[in-house]
């Protein structure tokens, strides 16, 4: 059971949705399995936040859109270096909707993230050019937020990035990797986890 003074903690549940689960179009591995668990989270905050993947067709980060690429290749964009990815949670598709057994009708507010066609979004907090925000931190400031805990898919690349800029932003962040799963792609896994480490990042 969390640690936490209600009024000024929130639960931020990243991207739990069917395309990143198994049998999904950017699968992370036991993505589904953590939906219990997650859930059991969900009944001990009084502020619950989801975020979502909401991508148009044709997305700048997809492979598909970049002659020649394969997903998972690096490329250099506007706003610096971008995964390229396998088309996933186009907005209104079935990948883009939350995992079935998920239960979100208590979230007060869902962030959708990377709906502007020519830059990804991994953090809840800010577009990937880390200069446009979502709004995130002004809804979270304005209700008194201090505390937030993260937990859900994927643990490298959407909760990592969504972790770093809410300890940028002053907030007190705890990361819980038993109801995360990560994508690790050439020890990214590694890699975020030491950067939140730094960042002062807690893990429960």
């Amino acid at each position: 059971m969390p640690q936490h003074d209600q009024k000024n903690s929130a639960f931020i549940v990243i991207d739990i949705q069917n395309d990143f689960c198994p049998g999904g179009a950017l699968a992370v591995a036991g993505g589904d399995s953590i939906v219990a668990g997650i859930n059991q989270e969900i009944e001990h905050f009084d502020h619950v936040i989801l975020t979502q993947d909401w991508h148009p067709a044709g997305h700048s980060s997809f492979a598909s859109t970049h002659e020649g690429r394969e997903p998972y290749e690096m490329v250099t964009m506007s706003y610096g270096k971008q995964t390229l990815w396998p088309d996933h949670c186009v907005q209104g598709t079935h990948g883009a909707e939350f995992h079935k057994d998920l239960q979100w009708t208590k979230a007060e507010l869902v962030i959708r993230k990377g709906y502007r066609k020519a830059i990804d979004s991994y953090s809840a907090f800010f577009e990937n050019d880390h200069m446009t925000p979502t709004g995130l931190g002004g809804y979270l400031r304005e209700r008194g937020i201090k505390h937030v805990t993260l937990a859900g898919l994927a643990t490298d690349f959407c909760v990592a990035y969504s972790a770093l800029d809410a300890a940028a932003q002053g907030f007190k962040v705890t990361v819980l990797p038993d109801l995360s799963r990560a994508i690790d792609i050439g020890g990214s896994l590694q890699t975020m986890m030491s950067q939140m480490r730094n960042a002062g990042v807690a893990f429960r």
